[in-house]
């Protein structure tokens, strides 16, 4: 999708979702008595670094790594964690990243600033070019279980099909994949 399409898709989404956005900050303040938005550090379009907000799943004592390198991730959970991830409702704050231009709706999944592995493989195939999104090819082919090696392979063959229609065929899996919890280790 170009910038445009991203721009008034997620200005509208924001409008519809500022209730829920509410509902959700009040509920983790209040519950867990945590900030409700953290901002991660992630790596966007040609390997430029970006805060990406994201609802508050984990302490803020968390350390800032992917959740499957933490010995015992249970361990940092909040209450409203579980619920949070299920249903994939702690990845709405990422609809401002994309009003900002940091993200689009469909790309590669933003890497952590600190996933070496993951950044220097996208680079070696030319997928830093793209903006990072908030659902991509990867995510609906496997997500969580997906190796690095395996998330590279389905990243490039978007780097090479990507399209509106494409792009719309992703989003229509991806609600699909998340009312269903498809993919989803944690």
């Amino acid at each position: 999708m170009n910038r445009f399409i991203n721009l008034v898709v997620s200005l509208l989404i924001g409008f519809i979702l500022v209730l829920p956005i509410i509902l959700i900050s009040v509920l983790i303040f209040l519950k867990d008595k945590e900030y409700p938005l953290y901002f991660s550090s992630r790596v966007g379009k040609n390997n430029k670094t970006f805060l990406m907000p994201k609802f508050r799943t984990m302490s803020s004592n968390t350390p800032q790594v992917a959740t499957h390198l933490l010995s015992n991730p249970d361990d940092y959970l909040l209450s409203t964690g579980p619920f949070l991830r299920k249903y994939s409702l702690d990845e709405i704050p990422q609809i401002f990243s994309v009003i900002k231009g940091d993200m689009a709706f469909v790309g590669p999944r933003p890497a952590l600033f600190n996933q070496d592995d993951l950044i220097s493989l996208r680079n070696s195939k030319g997928i830093s070019q793209l903006k990072p999104g908030v659902t991509g090819w990867a995510q609906v082919n496997g997500r969580d279980e997906l190796s690095i090696l395996e998330k590279v392979e389905y990243e490039e063959e978007y780097l090479r099909k990507a399209s509106l229609g494409f792009d719309i065929y992703i989003i229509w899996l991806t609600i699909i994949k998340v009312l269903k919890r498809d993919g989803i280790s944690h």
